[in-house]
């Protein structure tokens, strides 16, 4: 794979680390194990995702987060323990990808992939906060459905198709930033939605007397 490549597979696996950061060591780690991701030499230090500890780590970690997510509020719990995790696993895993020998990448790699876990964690934990609002509990558990689907369908369009990752990460990207902003804007509208009804809203203005 050349530097692009690379870079749009840290991208992508980073931004899906931010959905499901166990999901995607497992996919990457199953890839490497049966040579699915082809690696340049100087990135074989990688395949220590390949490791079948590493592997059945991920395993449990996935299956943990596919009950947990479906739960309604519990999968907010789950969201709030991960804000750290997820972030620094999906720098972690760009930081993986790039050339060790040239710091410059290293830093770029770390703060781009930390930042694109950041970010598309942010726009699922939002999400979440809507959903979770709906009294029925079917919402969730479709969103988060949605959710396992798109990761492993894209999951495996960036591995089988480095080529295309790169097209991934950025459409990844502006769909978070999108998201984040027309979610927050309906949470604050939910929010004085519910001032209002309960009273809580700005005082009403006096109409002046007519003259």
């Amino acid at each position: 794979m050349g530097i692009v490549e690379i870079l749009g597979v840290a991208g992508s696996l980073s931004l899906l680390a931010g959905w499901r950061l166990y999901l995607t060591i497992l996919a990457t780690g199953t890839a490497m194990h049966f040579g699915w991701l082809p690696l340049p030499d100087h990135l074989a230090a990688l395949q220590v995702l390949a490791n079948p500890w590493v592997l059945g780590v991920a395993a449990v970690g996935t299956l943990a987060e596919f009950l947990a997510d479906k739960i309604a509020w519990v999968d907010s719990i789950w969201d709030m323990v991960h804000s750290v995790i997820r972030p620094l696993g999906g720098a972690l895993l760009a930081l993986a990808l790039v050339d060790s020998s040239d710091p410059t990448w290293q830093v770029i790699a770390f703060l781009l992939g930390g930042g694109g876990a950041l970010l598309s964690h942010g726009a699922k934990a939002t999400t979440r906060a809507v959903v979770n609002v709906s009294p029925e509990p079917f919402s969730n558990a479709a969103v988060s459905t949605g959710e396992d689907v798109a990761t492993g369908g894209l999951l495996a369009l960036a591995i089988a198709y480095p080529p295309l990752a790169i097209v991934i990460a950025i459409l990844l990207a502006i769909a978070a930033v999108v998201v984040i902003i027309a979610l927050r804007r309906l949470l604050r509208n939910l929010k004085a939605t519910l001032k209002n009804a309960l009273g809580d809203g700005p005082p009403a203005v006096p109409e002046a007397p007519p003259y």
